[in-house]
């Protein structure tokens, strides 16, 4: 009994660190366009004055990528299994970054990044189902805060290859990273969970069960909601800090490549403090709250620093990145909202469709930065965002301590 306890454990272990790692490749593929757009940019002949609307279209085609990537990965994970995923999405995420080195136009480069986002798409969803799924109820939690934790750190890596390499050889990395990953994925074990519905007639997947009742849809939405705030802190607040550092009177301009990497050092600290308070508190829905009265503080903090200088922008974008630091607990809330023959599909594409609104919200951004200022349409798009989250949650029932071994019907 105690050896298979024992084995049991291990290969938990096992998963949860290959889960995260897979993330740490995840989040270093997902950012290294925002660290080297500028230099990338300027070596493929893009004007300065081009520079900011050719990284939203080329953002805007990775979050597209992962819009669709989402749904693909999430049904393959519901019909064929977790592990399957956890495979192909890598396999795939890997090569469009190898072949990202080689772009020569912004179109190309938009292409490229779309793929990429494809195969970005199954990873972080693929991963925290396996990890839910394999732990006890009680102590789910700190798995899908390890991923979360360990993955993030990716930012940091992408930061310091990005700063000694060529941004070319940048993307060459993290395809490599990708590949080597993938041998070490031969070991894992697939969901007991999943493998209780083989053989059985259940309907798995499909994804159109969500819009079948308006209670499921609903219940959907709301998941999606509660993370709108997340990547548009991410992508467009510390994305263009050069553009709201010369709003504010910036000295000097201010680094997207380093705010990535102080943002997503804070992004670490909350998700490894979101992880705590959830089981301390054993609430998820007050974890997030918080997190949220957090994001509205530290916006605020940094839309109103006139004058900001490069190290209070640093800390600006810590502060930022802690208070978006729940997104493990975001989306170990819609992983638990749904049974085994829909949780993958949609913990896999609640993650992804966050970040694909960051699309609409870019041109609802956009919109107000044309008829106010940048900096007064950052005000309104986070106060929105915010209100709407913090709705969504309100909407929700509490998961933590939830079995699930369930389907839905």
């Amino acid at each position: 009994m105690n050896t298979l306890k024992s084995g049991i454990n291990r290969n938990v272990i096992f998963i949860v660190i290959v889960a995260s790692l897979g993330y740490f490749v995840d989040i270093y593929d997902l950012v290294i366009f925002s660290i080297v757009r500028i230099q990338s940019f300027h070596d493929i002949g893009i004007p300065v004055t081009a520079m900011r609307t050719n990284g939203e279209y080329v953002l805007n085609m990775q979050m597209g990528g992962l819009l669709l990537g989402g749904i693909i990965w999430g049904i393959i994970g519901d019909k064929f299994g977790r592990i399957k995923v956890l495979f192909g999405s890598i396999l795939l995420y890997s090569f469009a970054n190898m072949a990202n080195a080689y772009v020569g136009t912004i179109n190309g480069y938009a292409i490229i990044r779309f793929i990429a986002g494809i195969g970005l798409a199954g990873e972080l969803g693929a991963g925290i189902t396996l990890v839910s799924e394999s732990m006890n109820k009680n102590k789910r939690g700190y798995g899908t805060m390890m991923v979360a934790v360990v993955g993030v750190l990716g930012a940091l890596v992408a930061f310091w290859v990005a700063k000694n390499f060529d941004w070319r050889n940048a993307y060459i990395v993290g395809g490599c990273i990708g590949i080597v990953l993938l041998a070490l994925r031969l070991g894992t074990f697939e969901s007991g969970l999943f493998k209780n519905t083989e053989g059985k007639n259940i309907v798995k997947g499909k994804f159109s069960m969500l819009f079948a009742s308006r209670e499921r849809f609903l219940r959907y939405l709301y998941c999606l909601l509660i993370g709108l705030p997340i990547w548009f802190v991410v992508g467009i607040f510390v994305t263009q800090s050069p553009e709201f550092g010369k709003a504010l009177g910036a000295a000097d301009t201010l680094s997207a490549g380093k705010g990535i990497v102080y943002t997503y050092i804070g992004i670490s600290l909350g998700d490894l403090l979101a992880g705590l308070l959830a089981q301390i508190t054993h609430s998820r829905k007050l974890t997030v709250f918080i997190f949220q009265v957090g994001i509205i503080i530290s916006s605020i903090w940094y839309l109103s620093s006139t004058g900001i200088s490069a190290g209070q922008f640093h800390w600006l974008a810590f502060f930022m990145g802690l208070s978006v630091g729940y997104w493990a607990t975001f989306v170990t809330i819609a992983s638990e909202q749904f049974g085994t023959n829909l949780r993958a599909t949609v913990t896999t594409t609640a993650p992804n469709f966050v970040r694909g609104a960051l699309i609409p919200s870019t041109f609802l951004f956009e919109f107000f930065v044309r008829r106010y200022n940048i900096i007064t349409a950052g005000y309104i798009m986070i106060f929105v965002l915010s209100a709407i989250a913090v709705f969504a949650l309100t909407q929700l029932k509490e998961s933590f301590n939830k079995d699930l071994n369930y389907l839905e019907e």
